[in-house]
């Protein structure tokens, strides 16, 4: 019997090493190119020419040159600092309008019964199977009617009634028992009191999943700000506009080192927010499969 538990403990034991030693690996190997780059940033423009004759990872002296660089570049108006305090602006107000939009509709096909509604619902789920870029010029078209094309307003409105999301918060308000709507319903609430004092502080994990993909997506538009801002640049141009202009042609302007160190830069909000909310997006992950 002691030799059995003897047993079952190493087989234990070696069953842990193997699954750390997969896990690093596995890191590793996803994180290489990042790994891999970052001492690119601190190197000057004349070191990458010369790669090809004296390939070196490490460079000869770091400089931060490139960093102190990137926010004095101009592009079609724009600085990298400006660029990078619009996308923030933009990513905020859109993350905001997202979750606001897409909870209470969410909540609505959940909790509430009108008419068309299963209709209504399926043209929603229908929207989710239309890749974007198929209507792309469509919006762009539909946005310069409307007068919204060159304005803040064209950088986040369209798009922010999403089908996942609609869906998301519908199944996750499909979770909650008739029973707790009901006793709230006995007790004289109101449907928004419903809302705002019970559902609402329940749903902090899949608000925090829609939060985090909207920002990260108006943090990371690069096609949509270049096919509606044409004029007024030198204010609306966004972060990603800026780094893929100075990645056109680095060898002969600028360098790798200042786009890569642009790069860097941009992935410090990204990275912030995600440390704070990694727990809950982690949560969140389960959140499709409920009824």
């Amino acid at each position: 019997m002691i030799k059995k538990k003897g047993y079952y403990k190493r087989k234990k034991i070696i069953h842990n090493i193997t699954k750390v030693i997969s896990i690093i690996l596995i890191t590793l190997v996803i994180m290489f190119p990042i790994i891999y780059i970052i001492p690119f940033a601190w190197k000057n423009k004349s070191e990458f020419n010369s790669m090809l004759l004296e390939p070196r990872w490490l460079p000869k002296k770091a400089i931060w040159n490139n960093f102190v660089q990137i926010f004095k570049i101009n592009v079609n108006g724009g600085y990298f600092s400006r660029a990078i305090w619009m996308t923030l602006l933009v990513a905020i107000i859109g993350t905001t309008l997202v979750v606001t939009i897409n909870i209470f509709a969410g909540y609505g096909f959940a909790r509430h019964e009108f008419p068309c509604k299963k209709i209504l619902f399926g043209m929603i789920l229908f929207s989710m199977f239309i890749p974007g870029l198929t209507i792309m010029l469509t919006s762009v078209r539909l946005c310069n009617i409307l007068h919204l094309n060159n304005t803040i307003f064209v950088l986040f409105l369209p798009g922010a009634a999403n089908g996942f999301n609609i869906f998301l918060f519908r199944q996750y308000y499909l979770s909650f028992p008739d029973e707790l709507e009901e006793a709230a319903m006995i007790d004289g609430a109101t449907r928004l009191q419903i809302f705002t004092k019970i559902y609402l502080p329940m749903s902090t994990t899949p608000i925090v999943i829609v939060a985090v993909g909207a920002f990260m997506g108006h943090w990371n538009n690069y096609l949509w700000p270049t096919l509606t801002i044409t004029d007024n640049e030198e204010w609306l141009t966004q972060i990603m506009q800026i780094i893929k202009s100075l990645s056109g042609s680095p060898t002969t302007t600028y360098g790798y080192g200042i786009v890569i160190a642009g790069t860097f830069i941009s992935l410090i909000i990204p990275l912030i927010l995600y440390i704070i909310f990694q727990k809950k997006i982690v949560e969140g992950i389960a959140l499709t499969g409920l009824k």
